[in-house]
């Protein structure tokens, strides 16, 4: 619905490896680098031994991370930076992040206390000194307390987790708030960001019809995002990332023989951490 793919369509979004080759006017990057990237929307396909991308989606690879950990970089930590972005978020504010003991959550703390905000976050119990390290401001155990009864005022939501608690987390926000949401619905005005056809327009406006008149309910701006390929950004999140040597979350490599069972495992929703296809022999 969003982007029109065109079968056959190699799939695959993030990747990671040496420069094999570049282009005359490519001069931030050399043959021997390892990068990293997002590709763009209209140009996927990672599950590949080699792919041909513009300079501009892609970012050095810190020296600390393996292959493995850079590939399951680059669409988490963009996510969390053009969130941000879209919030207009400022230094000094309040943001929640639902769900701060996953894997976007694990990422975002530390890039929205770098950008100056005051983090708080929920999540089970037994990772809440973990979470604390990451730089969270206030850790909250789902468990045994209900933030909607202790926290409000908040300037900026990031939605890890969609369902029922978009709203619950729309009710701790300042009139004026915006919420950037990663798992409920695109709406109207996702479709215009977007550029996307009048007709897709009015089918996403119903689609998230819901959660425009929740927002208006609490006097909220809703945001849904869907990620796009940005080399300065990733970069950005690069250098941050090898001052604190944050890793990310991974489940399992999978040699590329078995990519459909790789498939399957992210398809069932069973894995606790990015799910990896490696060609290394």
């Amino acid at each position: 619905m969003i982007v029109p793919y065109k079968l056959p369509q190699t799939a695959g979004n993030e990747v990671v490896g040496i420069v094999e080759a570049t282009g005359r006017q490519v001069k931030n990057f050399k043959v021997g680098d390892r990068v990293f990237g997002r590709l763009p929307l209209d140009q996927i396909g990672a599950f590949a031994e080699y792919v041909a991308v513009d300079s501009q989606a892609l970012a050095k690879v810190p020296d600390y991370l393996s292959d493995e950990e850079a590939a399951a970089v680059p669409l988490t930590a963009l996510t969390i930076m053009q969130a941000l972005d879209l919030m207009g978020a400022q230094a000094g504010k309040t943001i929640f992040i639902s769900g701060g003991t996953g894997g976007v959550g694990g990422m975002a703390i530390p890039i929205a206390k770098a950008k100056g905000l005051k983090v708080i976050t929920n999540g089970s119990g037994d990772s809440a000194e973990r979470v604390l390290k990451l730089g969270a401001d206030r850790f909250i155990d789902y468990k045994t307390e209900d933030y909607t009864k202790t926290v409000s005022q908040v300037d900026y939501v990031l939605d890890t987790l969609g369902g029922a608690e978009t709203e619950k987390q729309m009710s701790i926000m300042k009139k004026g708030g915006q919420l950037v949401s990663l798992r409920a619905m695109p709406n109207g005005t996702f479709a215009k960001r977007m550029n996307l056809p009048k007709w897709k327009e009015i089918i996403l406006g119903l689609a998230g019809r819901k959660f425009d008149k929740m927002a208006d309910k609490y006097g909220v701006h809703y945001h849904f995002i869907f990620v796009e390929s940005n080399g300065a950004q990733l970069q950005e999140v690069a250098d941050l990332f090898s001052k604190l040597e944050i890793k990310p979350s991974i489940d399992t490599v999978y040699p590329f023989e078995e990519v459909n069972s790789a498939l399957d495992k992210v398809a069932n929703g069973r894995s606790r951490g990015k799910t990896v296809l490696s060609f290394k022999k």
